[in-house]
């Protein structure tokens, strides 16, 4: 038994699957399978997920699935696994700092060779619509905002090539605003109206993967398209392309009574964001340059 074992191992295809580098993806969900797709046969993935429902999935997919709850055991089961490692969970839901990301890093003590955090648009707050590019210094308005800041700063001070996707609203098949507009959940009215920013699912995979070629360390990227909608508009243009009513508009003060405070959180805050950076270092072209392409081919193909 063990010399056939040696004798597999020695095969050519054996070295192949032995040799291949390796990835840990914490915290792969949607985003994250779609990583896995893509490197599928170029890397050994090692991905977690907190429901032991979703194991066999992923390693469908193509990755090894590990089962991995931050908020209640230590990440000790993760240590050495790989040296490149793609972070996508998000924060905890209370506190000012990320107690997730904390006991992971420290867990991480092997230092990887790359590490990604992804995180989020919104510490920069609100901008009146300015530009926002990545010198811009974060002002979040929000405690889940403050505790994302508190892990980028955490990710980044660590002795390793860390560097930072901040990622503004993803969509996708099946993440689309369909049930909002069904459900006639109210926008401001256009002359309150916020501009916000998005970025397809696929198209952020592939940045998460450029990354880990090209990322700087310590290196903050606006991993968002070329597009500027107004919150009413992108409301509009996918209500337009699935045959759905558009969304009603209120005044500021009733908008408030309607919604909840999360929901009306999200229209205080208002800019442009600049991704330069990810086509000049990164390299990359989006597959999806604006949300209208990407909701016109998913409303045509589902893709």
């Amino acid at each position: 038994m063990q010399t056939n074992a040696l004798a597999a191992a020695g095969a050519p295809g054996a070295r192949r699957r032995l040799g291949r580098p390796r990835l840990l993806i914490v915290g792969c969900g949607k985003v994250g399978a779609r990583i896995v797709a893509r490197l599928n046969g170029r890397f050994r993935v090692f991905a977690t997920t907190t429901s032991g429902d979703h194991c066999a999935a992923l390693r469908e997919a193509g990755a090894v699935p590990i089962v991995l709850d931050l908020d209640a055991s230590a990440a000790s089961r993760i240590e050495r696994l790989a040296p490149r490692v793609i972070c996508l969970v998000p924060p905890a839901p209370e506190g000012r700092i990320d107690r997730r990301l904390a006991g992971l890093l420290r867990q991480l003590r092997w230092p990887p060779s790359r590490f990604i955090y992804v995180s989020t648009t919104g510490v920069y707050g609100d901008r009146r619509g300015a530009l926002v590019d990545e010198s811009v210094r974060p002002a979040p308005m929000t405690e889940r905002a403050r505790r994302r800041v508190d892990s980028e700063r955490r990710a980044r001070a660590h002795p390793w090539l860390a560097s930072v996707l901040r990622v503004p609203g993803i969509y996708g098949p099946g993440r689309l605003p369909i049930d909002r507009l069904m459900r006639a959940i109210p926008a401001p009215m256009p002359g309150e109206d916020v501009l916000t920013n998005h970025i397809h699912i696929d198209d952020l995979a592939g940045i998460c993967i450029a990354s880990l070629f090209r990322a700087a360390p310590r290196r903050v990227y606006n991993a968002v398209d070329d597009s500027h909608l107004y919150l009413g508009e992108f409301l509009d243009l996918v209500a337009d392309q699935f045959g759905l009513p558009h969304a009603p508009r209120l005044p500021r003060d009733e908008l408030r009574r309607a919604v909840s405070p999360m929901q009306f959180s999200f229209f205080e805050e208002s800019r442009r964001l600049s991704n330069r950076r990810i086509k000049a270092e990164l390299k990359v072209r989006l597959r999806f340059a604006t949300a209208r392409d990407g909701v016109i081919a998913i409303a045509r193909n589902g893709s």
